[in-house]
């Protein structure tokens, strides 16, 4: 389980302080698939990137199954079961997709040949296509994007974390990436995913909904309900729309 309290980021911009997230408090509970949601600058990347480790929060706390990870670097985080996919996915030139994907295993993992090539599968990579491309240029955004899920799938961890998967892919990719959530949906056991995005397909499968504008949950609950409440119906296409900033 994760619970943030009194979560809160500042910046500063032209000689002012700029609070991003302002004492927010949230609980995701293990086995959910949970999409942060909200208008552009609202601190839904930053919530994320503050889990992750990325950056530090100017005051609160982060705690992973009871453990406090608020002061853990990156590294430390992923230990303790936290991945984070970012919105463009790291290139790595003269690494082969295989070794990418058992450095993810982890070194006592002893990651096969067959079982990385079921990884990609899942994600619909051909593996005979993939397994020893290199992870550089040559793969399109959309082959990044499910290369680096296809890692988080080897990881196997507690947490994983996806910044706005959506960005910078074509529809074909962005069609084929919401059918490997929904069966990652399915496969939920006790982990949990948390996916920041304002797309209404990845909306619509979502466990719960989590919105978040200038700083602050606005609404949290179950997926269909909060879907319908910030929209007026399940099949809207901005579900932002309430939340303008100010």
């Amino acid at each position: 389980m994760l619970q943030i309290r009194g979560l809160t980021y500042e910046v500063e911009e032209a000689g002012e302080t700029k609070r991003i997230l302002d004492e927010l408090d949230l609980d995701i509970q293990d086995g959910k698939f949970t999409v942060v949601t909200g208008p552009n600058g609202g601190g839904k990347s930053t919530l994320a990137k503050l889990i992750a480790g990325i950056i530090k929060p100017t005051s609160g706390t982060i705690l992973l199954d009871g453990e406090d990870i608020t002061e853990m670097s990156i590294t430390d985080r992923a230990r303790r079961g936290v991945s984070f996919a970012f919105q463009q996915p790291v290139k790595f030139k003269g690494l082969q997709v295989f070794d990418l994907l058992k450095l993810a295993a982890g070194k006592d993992a002893d990651l096969k040949f067959h079982e990385a090539c079921t990884y990609l599968s899942e994600v619909g990579l051909c593996a005979k296509d993939y397994i020893n491309r290199e992870v550089n240029g040559s793969l399109s955004g959309g082959e990044l994007k499910r290369i680096e899920i296809a890692t988080v799938l080897a990881r196997g961890t507690k947490l994983s974390l996806f910044d706005e998967p959506e960005a910078g892919i074509d529809l074909w990719s962005f069609q084929n990436l919401t059918r490997i959530f929904e069966n990652m949906r399915k496969n939920i056991k006790d982990s949990s995913i948390i996916i920041i995005s304002h797309q209404e397909r990845i909306l619509k499968i979502a466990d719960e909904i989590v919105v978040i504008a200038n700083g602050k949950i606005k609404q949290q609950g179950e997926g269909s309900k909060i879907l319908t409440s910030i929209t007026g119906t399940p099949d809207a296409v901005s579900p932002c729309a309430k939340y303008t900033e100010v």
